[in-house]
């Protein structure tokens, strides 16, 4: 990558094939991408009950090599990297000094001394920097991957019979979080276990030259089967059913992991010092203590739909604040995650209503997440 960043919205690989279908397209993060090709609805139920396919090479890609890849990474994130072994991934956080979350992360340990670190797109450059600068005084080299890979999501109940048609890759021994070399359609390709829908499903990493290909073999592969293609909109509906955090909603600066109920992510027993330790523990000490707001779900009782920023009230006190919501074609009522003080959060707690344009429309407190897969 340049230093200058290209000056309109940067197009994937599969840019020319999303319009040709004609998808909807929008800015995301700096980056061109297909919002819905028709309905929002059917290509959200299509991943519920068979399959959905998804372009996310927007997503930032940070190789970590070298014999100090390991220790750098458990300096630099808030997990245990080195524990990962050879073909797993961990979902794990990057943390400011201060504690507040920079991104949420998922690391593949690629090889013994290679890790692919998939940042969100609209972080990709700060944990690019973040990790250059903490890198210091490791042998180890960081790498902007982004422009080495495309990547094609293939989520959804029908999708390892799908993927199976189309690669002698053993799918069945390929848990949940973690990663296999393989070759999908002819295209040579990282296949991982991963997701953000709450359904079964791949990640496939691949060139970007062999990008169109892949979707092309994907799709005529999942012709009986259901297969859509879909689009930013339903990802964000699946995974705010599936109770998945997203950066600037569920996640910021202003926030540390405890704080979203996230605090397991954090690795106080590994060994040496990492990025945020002290700051962490504290704020670990005080929710311990005084438990901060808590995120939970809300279900609408009425039609009207709740959206970032609106005010959760009790007896016209704001106790909270929505971060996410939208309708939910599962549920077939409007939900949101939001951040409520403690004495609101439990589970069937009457009285909680979201302020919807000075209207206070009542909603259930639910446990996340609302919709969880039958395994």
């Amino acid at each position: 990558m340049s230093s200058t960043e290209p000056t309109g919205p940067r197009r994937t690989a599969l840019d020319a094939l999303h319009r040709s279908l004609g998808a909807t397209m929008t800015d995301f993060a700096g980056w061109d991408m297909p919002l819905r090709y028709g309905s929002e609805r059917d290509e959200h139920l299509a991943v519920r009950t068979k399959a959905g396919l998804f372009d996310l090479s927007h997503m930032g890609e940070i190789t970590v090599t070298g014999p100090g890849a390991a220790a750098l990474l458990n300096y630099a994130l808030v997990g245990n990297i080195a524990s990962v072994g050879v073909g797993r991934a961990r979902y794990t956080m990057i943390c400011q000094a201060d504690g507040g979350i920079l991104d949420d992360l998922i690391v593949y340990r690629l090889a013994e001394t290679e890790y692919m670190v998939v940042a969100n797109a609209s972080n990709a450059q700060v944990v690019l920097d973040a990790l250059t600068e903490r890198a210091a005084g490791f042998d180890a080299e960081v790498r902007d991957d982004r422009d080495a890979y495309a990547l094609i999501a293939v989520q959804g109940p029908e999708s390892p019979g799908i993927l199976a048609s189309l690669t002698d890759a053993d799918l069945d021994g390929l848990k949940y979080y973690a990663g296999l070399p393989g070759t999908v359609a002819g295209v040579p390709a990282l296949i991982a276990r991963t997701g953000y829908t709450g359904e079964d499903g791949f990640e496939l990493f691949v060139k970007p030259e062999h990008a169109v290909e892949l979707w092309q073999a994907l799709t005529k592969a999942g012709e009986g089967a259901g297969l859509v293609p879909c689009g930013l909109s339903c990802r964000d509906t699946l995974r705010l059913e599936a109770g998945m955090p997203l950066y600037g909603h569920e996640l910021t600066t202003s926030l540390t992991p405890f704080d979203a109920g996230l605090g397991r992510v954090v690795k106080f027993e590994k060994e040496g010092d990492f990025v945020g330790r002290e700051a962490l523990a504290e704020a670990a000490a005080r929710a311990d203590q005084n438990p901060p707001r808590v995120l939970v779900g809300l279900v609408a009782e009425g039609r009207r739909v709740p959206r970032a920023g609106y005010a959760v009230v009790v007896g016209g006190e704001v106790v909270g604040e929505v971060t996410s919501g939208a309708p939910s074609p599962t549920l077939g009522k409007p939900i949101a995650m939001a951040y409520v003080d403690a004495a609101h959060a439990a589970p069937g707690t009457e009285g909680v209503g979201v302020d919807i344009r000075g209207s206070h429309e009542p909603y259930q407190v639910v446990a996340l997440p609302f919709y969880k897969r039958q395994k």
